[in-house]
């Protein structure tokens, strides 16, 4: 290959990095300016995330407060929430700089096969964060605080058996690592629809595949429950139930794709049956001839 021949291949690949390179310049710039201003109101979205223990704890007749035990663990919440919180508001800009960067290379069907599944990830996400902020959180602190125990006072001050006080005085830095595992949690278990769909649509899976491992999914499903929710037996449930909820609209989602496929391949011409193979091979076997 000569030298003119060497440059004219490597300018396309010189023009998608320095493409690459602008697309992420401007995603770790929305990045940074959505860290900046979470961390500038990181105290009320810290209250915001404190609700469930607040109210758990007013229903206790409790004060609602969380200590620091290192002197420098306000600071570390602050940059934890910044950093959660600026992805958070800088997604829509990382995943329009994602799409527009990929676009080019697809064709149009792809385009439009490979869109809803960037646009239903992030909300099932946040539906995922929103059913565990809600629904699992306040389940799970209900469990926590259970093991609480008030110690009965003495009578003028007789030295009877007394029982020792067992109070609550969260950390403020673990209080909002457990929080936010939750919510991580959750939200990435409601990405199960949208995987499978997608690779139903890849024809990585199918719905007869998906249904034959479903014991196998059932016992997974346990598994993942018992390792991401505490050891309460409700909570467990819950996530069981609707994980495995998921699973079955997936394979749901699975076979409307197919359908889907065959639609297409039958108007065009390209669809046929199983009946219909076995006649075209019968059709097309060599007829055996009898020896003279």
């Amino acid at each position: 290959m000569s030298s003119e021949n060497l440059d004219d291949s490597s300018a396309p690949l010189i023009e998608h990095l320095t493409e690459l390179r602008n697309r992420l310049i401007k995603s770790v710039l929305a990045f940074l300016v959505g860290m900046v201003i979470c961390f500038s109101v990181w105290q009320p979205i810290f209250n915001f995330l404190t609700q469930p223990i607040c109210v758990a704890l007013a229903e206790r007749n409790q004060d609602c407060g969380l200590v620091l035990i290192k002197l420098q663990e306000g600071f570390f919440v602050a940059i934890r929430i910044s950093l959660l919180g600026g992805f958070a508001l800088a997604f829509p800009v990382i995943a329009t700089q994602l799409w527009r960067f990929v676009a080019p290379g697809l064709y149009k069907n792809e385009k439009g096969a490979f869109l809803p599944f960037i646009i239903a990830s992030p909300l099932m996400f946040l539906l995922g964060g929103a059913f565990a902020f809600y629904v699992v959180i306040p389940l799970a602190f209900d469990f926590f605080l259970g093991f609480q125990q008030f110690g009965a006072p003495t009578v003028d001050g007789t030295t009877g058996d007394v029982s020792a006080g067992i109070l609550f005085q969260g950390s403020m830095e673990e209080y909002l690592a457990l929080t936010t595992k939750f919510i991580m949690a959750f939200g990435i278990c409601f990405q199960l629809p949208v995987l499978l769909t997608l690779m139903g649509k890849a024809g990585l899976v199918s719905s007869a595949g998906l249904g034959s491992v479903r014991k196998y999914a059932v016992v997974a499903i346990l598994v993942l429950a018992a390792v991401v929710t505490p050891p309460d037996v409700i909570t467990q449930v819950i996530l069981f139930a609707v994980v495995y909820g998921l699973y079955e609209i997936s394979i749901l989602l699975v076979r409307r794709v197919e359908k889907k496929r065959e639609a297409d391949l039958r108007a065009q011409g390209l669809w046929f049956d199983d009946d219909e193979d076995e006649d075209l091979a019968e059709d097309e076997a060599p007829v055996p001839t009898k020896k003279p």
